[in-house]
C-alpha cells in the first residue's frame, strides 16, 4: 500500500533520521506531565530513569522529545497544524530549553494516541496548555547531558554547559556534540520538575523570536499533504447523499441508475442518524463508490434520493427569530447576579435598550473534509484525515467498525488542515470513510464538496440578545442587564441542554470585567433544529458584538468618545474572578483555566486599550462618509483591542480600510505567527461581521457555496497593524481572541460611516 506520509521537514532531515523517528530505537527519550490534562503530577516522575519512563505503560505522562545517538533531535508534536503555527511552535520550546540547533530537529507528527494527553488542537489551547509540559521536556534532557558530560570528564555539573547543540567542559574548553552523552544520559535518573533550571528571557533564541512554519515551503510548492491530497493504492472514491433536513432517513432511491454511471463500483446505504443527540455520527444518506471523484458525483446525481424528513422539517429561521425574541421577552435563567441585578435599572437616571441579533454562520474553510480509511490484513484500521482532533477520530470511528479506540487497533495519521475553524473537530467525514472501507474490502476516500459541507455542517448558533443598561446622573452605567437566547452547543450531546449554557455564557457575558455595581445575566430557552457547533471564538461572537456595541451606542448617545468611555467601564485595576456572581449552581469555566494563574486583570485590557488608541490615533474627526470603532475584549485569556477605520463604497457596501490590533497573549512564543493569528482574524471578522448569514427554509440549508455564503476576498483586505505586548505572563490563547473585537469595532465604524446603528449581522443585509 502506498500512502502519502504526513508532511515533515523534509529538507533538513536525513532518510536516516526519518527512519530513525517513526521507529526509534536507542536513544533518549523524556517524558513531560501533562499540566492541565489530568495527568500524574510531576512527583510521578522522581526516581524513574529515561529507560524506564520510555516504556514503562504505567506512566501516563506524554512523550514529546527524544534524542539519538547521532544528536538529532526528534519531537512529537501531538497538535495538528492549520495554518495556526502549533507544529513549530511547540518545537521551539523544546529547542529552546534544550539549546539545539534547529537544522538539526526532526519534526514528527504525533499521531492519535492517549500518551500524548489532549490532543484536541481547538479552544487556542496548544501552547498555553503545552508550553510548560515541552519546555520540561527540553530542560530535562539538557539536564541529563550535562550531569552525563560532567560525570565522563570528572567535573561538577555546573563546569559543563551545553549550547548551541554541544556540551563544553567549562574548565578544559572540551567541547563535545550533544549526541556523544546520549547513551550515558539513558541511564540517569529523571530529575524532578522543581529542581530544573530554565532559560531567561535574555538566553532564549527561538522563543520569543519570529520564525517561519516548518511546512511553510512545502505549501508554497504545493509538495504539502492535506487531507483531500492523501492517495492509496487501490483506492476508491466516495461522495454522499445526506438528508438535507437533519435526522432526516432515507426513503427511496435508484441503486441501478447509480450503478449505471461508468465508473461506480458501489452503492451503500449509511447508517441513520435520526434522534438527537447527534453527536459526531454521520448523518446518514446513501453513499456512491467510484473509481474517480467525478464518476461517484455523477453516480450520486442519478439516484433520484428521497427522503423523510424527520422532527425538524418545518424549521424556517425568520419565523424561529420570533420564536427567539419570544423566548427573551420571557426571561430565564439568572446565571449571573451582581448588587441588586435587573432591579438596579431602578437606580439609575436613563436607561438605554438594544436588541442584537447574529445569524446561523458556517465555518466554511477553503479545504471541505475528506477522510480515507484503510482496513490492513489483521483487520486494523488506518485512516489519514485532517481532524483537529486525531482521538475524538478513533472515538467515533470505533463503534461502527467493530474497533477499539485505541491506537494499536485504529490508527489515525493527521494531515494539514486546509482551514477548519472548529469543523474538522467533528468527525463524521471520518466514520464515513471507516464504514464504507469496510463495505468495500479496499480503501476509500470519503470526499465532501463545498456544497456538502456548507449544507450538512454544525453551525454556529443563531442568536438574539437584549441588553438594558442604566447609567448614574454622571453618564456613567451603574446597572446592566443581558438576556441572550440561543440553541447551545450543548445540545448536540444531550438533547435536554437547550438554551445557552454556563461554559457558553462565560465567553463574554458572565466574565464582563465592567466596574459596574448591578449586573444580571439570563440564559433564555432556546431549542436546536441543526447540528451545533463551535466556530472561531465560539460564543464571543454574538455576546461581544452586543456588548460591544452597546458601549459605543451609549457612549455616542451622552456625547462621550467611546476609548474614554471603554476606559472608564472598565475601571480601576482590579483582579476579577466572575465566579464570586456566579448563581447558586452555576460555574465559571475561565477557558479551561485556574483563576489564579489567568485571572481577569483590568490594566491589561486598558493597556492594549491605550495602545491601540496611540497606533489609530483613534478619535480624529472623520469625513462623511468614514467612520472608526474602537473595542476591547478578553477571550481565551488572552486581551486584544482593534480599531477599524471604515469608508462607504460607491455600491453602499462598507469597506475596512485600515485595521489596528494590539494583542496581550502573555509570552508570545512565536510573533510571527501571532501576528498572522491577527490578521487572520480580521479578514475572518471582516466574514461574520458584513456577509456570514446561513438560512433554513422547510428544514434545508438555503446557501450552499461561496456565491451563496460569501466570505471576504482580496480586494476586501485592509491594511493590518499588529502590535504584540512585551508582557511576562504565562501564554495566552491566540487563535481566537482577535475576533470578537474585530467584528465589534467594524459595526461600531459602519453605524458612524452610514448613520445606520448596526444592531443585526450580517451588514450586507442592510445595505
Amino acid at each position: 500500500m502506498n500512502a502519502v506520509p504526513p508532511t515533515l521537514n523534509a529538507a533538513q532531515v536525513s532518510r536516516r533520521a526519518v527512519v530513525r523517528g517513526l521507529g526509534i530505537t536507542g536513544g533518549l527519550i523524556l517524558s513531560a506531565p501533562l499540566v492541565g490534562c489530568g495527568q500524574k503530577t510531576s512527583d510521578g516522575l522522581k526516581g524513574q530513569t529515561a529507560e524506564t519512563s520510555a516504556g514503562d505503560a504505567k506512566l501516563d505522562p506524554s512523550v514529546y522529545l527524544q534524542i539519538d545517538e547521532e544528536g538529532t533531535v526528534h519531537v512529537f508534536i501531538h497538535r495538528v497544524e492549520m495554518g495556526q503555527g502549533s507544529r513549530t511552535g511547540l518545537p521551539m520550546i523544546i529547542a529552546d530549553e534544550l539549546d539545539a540547533d534547529w537544522d538539526r530537529v526532526n519534526f514528527i507528527q504525533g499521531n492519535g494516541d492517549p500518551k500524548y494527553g489532549d490532543q484536541n488542537t481547538d479552544g487556542s489551547t496548544s501552547i498555553r496548555k503545552f508550553y510548560e509540559p515541552f519546555r520540561i521536556a527540553g530542560a530535562t534532557a539538557r539536564a541529563m547531558l550535562e550531569e552525563a558530560a560532567a560525570q565522563e570528564w570528572g567535573v561538577a555539573r555546573s563546569e559543563v554547559k551545553l549550547a548551541d547543540h554541544k556540551v563544553t567542559n567549562l574548565v578544559s574548553g572540551e567541547a563535545k556534540d550533544m549526541g556523544a552523552f546520549v547513551a550515558a544520559a539513558a541511564k540517569l535518573p529523571v530529575p524532578a520538575p522543581e529542581i530544573l533550571s530554565f532559560k531567561t528571557a535574555d538566553e532564549r533564541k527561538y522563543v520569543g523570536v519570529g520564525r517561519k512554519i516548518i511546512d511553510m515551503d512545502g505549501i508554497i510548492t504545493g509538495t504539502a499533504n492535506f487531507g483531500q491530497d492523501v492517495m492509496l493504492d487501490g483506492m476508491l472514491f466516495a461522495v454522499a447523499a445526506r438528508p438535507p433536513v437533519v435526522g432526516g432517513t432515507v426513503k427511496s432511491y435508484d441503486k441501478d441508475a447509480a450503478m449505471a454511471v461508468s465508473g461506480v463500483v458501489d452503492v451503500v446505504e449509511l447508517p441513520a442518524n435520526a434522534e438527537k443527540p447527534y453527536l459526531f455520527k454521520p448523518l446518514g444518506g446513501v453513499a456512491v463508490l467510484a473509481t474517480n471523484t467525478w464518476a461517484a458525483m455523477k453516480g450520486r446525481d442519478a439516484l433520484n434520493i428521497a427522503f423523510e424528513n424527520g422532527n425538524s422539517a418545518a424549521y424556517d429561521t425568520t419565523a424561529f427569530e420570533q420564536q427567539l425574541w419570544d423566548s427573551v421577552s420571557a426571561g430565564g435563567r439568572v446565571a449571573l447576579k451582581r448588587g441588586a441585578g435587573a432591579d438596579g435599572l431602578e437606580q439609575s437616571a436613563k436607561v438605554f435598550e438594544a436588541d442584537y441579533f447574529v445569524p446561523h454562520l458556517v465555518h466554511a474553510p477553503m479545504e471541505p473534509p475528506a477522510a480515507t480509511a484503510a482496513f490492513a490484513e489483521d483487520g486494523t484500521l488506518d485512516i489519514y484525515t485532517h481532524g483537529q482532533d486525531p482521538q475524538t477520530v478513533q472515538q467515533t470511528v470505533a463503534p461502527y467498525v467493530g474497533l477499539e479506540p485505541k491506537p494499536d487497533q485504529i490508527r489515525v495519521h493527521s494531515q494539514l488542515l486546509g482551514g477548519a475553524f472548529g469543523r474538522k473537530s467533528k468527525p463524521d467525514f471520518a466514520a464515513e470513510a471507516a464504514i464504507l472501507a469496510k463495505v468495500a474490502g479496499k480503501p476509500v476516500k470519503m470526499v465532501w464538496t463545498r456544497e456538502d459541507d456548507v449544507r450538512h455542517s454544525y453551525y454556529h448558533t443563531i442568536a438574539a440578545q437584549r441588553v438594558r443598561v442604566g447609567v448614574d446622573d454622571m453618564g456613567m452605567v451603574n446597572a446592566w442587564h443581558h438576556r441572550a437566547a440561543y440553541p447551545s452547543i450543548g445540545e448536540t450531546f444531550d438533547a435536554a441542554a437547550t438554551g445557552p449554557s454556563d461554559f457558553e455564557l462565560s465567553l463574554g457575558l458572565t466574565d464582563m470585567p465592567w466596574q459596574c455595581e448591578h449586573l444580571q445575566v439570563e440564559a433564555c430557552d432556546a431549542p436546536s433544529h441543526v447540528r451545533i457547533g463551535w466556530l472561531r471564538s465560539v460564543a464571543n461572537i454574538q455576546q461581544f458584538f452586543a456588548v460591544g456595541s452597546m458601549v459605543d451606542e451609549i457612549a455616542k448617545a451622552q456625547n462621550e468618545d467611546t476609548y474614554e468611555y471603554w476606559m472608564q467601564l472598565i475601571g480601576d485595576d482590579r483582579v476579577i474572578n466572575p465566579a464570586d456572581d456566579i448563581a447558586e449552581g452555576g460555574v465559571y469555566p475561565n477557558y479551561g483555566e485556574s483563576a489564579d494563574r489567568f485571572p481577569i486583570e483590568t490594566a491589561r485590557l486598558k493597556a492594549v486599550l491605550s495602545q491601540v488608541k496611540d497606533m489609530s490615533q483613534y478619535g480624529r474627526t472623520m469625513p462623511k462618509g468614514k467612520g472608526m470603532g474602537i473595542a476591547v475584549h478578553r477571550s481565551f485569556v488572552s486581551y486584544v483591542a482593534c480599531a477599524v477605520e471604515v469608508s462607504v463604497t460607491d455600491s453602499g457596501m462598507p469597506k475596512v480600510d485600515k485595521a489596528w490590533i494590539a494583542i496581550d497573549c502573555g509570552l508570545a512564543v512565536n510573533p510571527d505567527r501571532v501576528k498572522a493569528q491577527m490578521e487572520g482574524a480580521v479578514i475572518f471578522g471582516i466574514s461574520i461581521a458584513m456577509h456570514g448569514k446561513v438560512t433554513a427554509e422547510d428544514g434545508r440549508i438555503v446557501e450552499s457555496n461561496y456565491d451563496r455564503y460569501p466570505v471576504a476576498r482580496i480586494d476586501e483586505t485592509p491594511v493590518t497593524e499588529v502590535h504584540i505586548m512585551d508582557v511576562d505572563a504565562p501564554p495566552g490563547g491566540v487563535g481566537e481572541p482577535g475576533v470578537p473585537p474585530v467584528v465589534a469595532a467594524i459595526a461600531q465604524a459602519v453605524s458612524q460611516a452610514t448613520g445606520q446603528r448596526v444592531r443585526r449581522l450580517p451588514i450586507a443585509d442592510m445595505i
